[in-house]
């Protein structure tokens, strides 16, 4: 995975059908910076797969989701450079992901090589999108309730369990 990327973004083209039927609706865009080694309709399938997935935000009915290309809220990858620039003044060092505003910025480095309290990749692409959607959705970071519980969605996974286990759904 490159450190940097073009500093261009490309947006997924076509909106996606709408993930849950009731709640506030909440439209994003997806897009992905140029020079990663990521499809943009790879990862727009990702995230919309996550979005409606029934463990996810909307269950219980209070969000729903749908993407279309001129949505304010961007779900964007990008490079670490790209990251850090995009989520200051929020200090992402390069490994982190963030929300900053409409913005939720998942890091390509942790999309692709993940973390190593996930043993499954896919796992923990859903978690950073559910978590940094759910910053967006306006709630903060979670600790673990007791150790060898399942990890609060909004807790920090990406940098430890807290003794809990990993989670990715809300």
């Amino acid at each position: 995975m490159p450190a940097r990327g073009s500093g261009t973004f490309t947006t997924a083209d076509g909106d996606g059908a709408r993930a849950g039927s009731a709640g506030r609706l909440v439209d994003y865009r997806v897009e992905v910076e140029g020079g990663l080694d990521v499809e943009v309709e790879d990862f727009a399938r990702a995230v919309e797969a996550t979005l409606a997935d029934k463990r996810g935000w909307t269950e219980g009915g209070a969000y729903s989701f749908r993407r279309t290309a001129t949505a304010p809220l961007r779900v964007v990858l990008a490079s670490p450079k790209m990251t850090d620039r995009l989520c200051a003044p929020l200090q992402t060092r390069g490994e982190v992901s963030c929300r900053n505003g409409n913005d939720v910025v998942i890091n390509a480095l942790r999309w692709t090589k993940g973390v190593p309290y996930y043993e499954d990749l896919e796992d923990y692409r859903d978690y950073v999108v559910n978590h940094e959607v759910g910053h967006s959705l306006g709630f903060g970071h979670a600790v673990c309730p007791a150790p060898g519980r399942p990890a609060p969605v909004m807790l920090q996974q990406t940098l430890g369990l807290q003794g809990c286990t990993a989670n990715p759904w809300p």
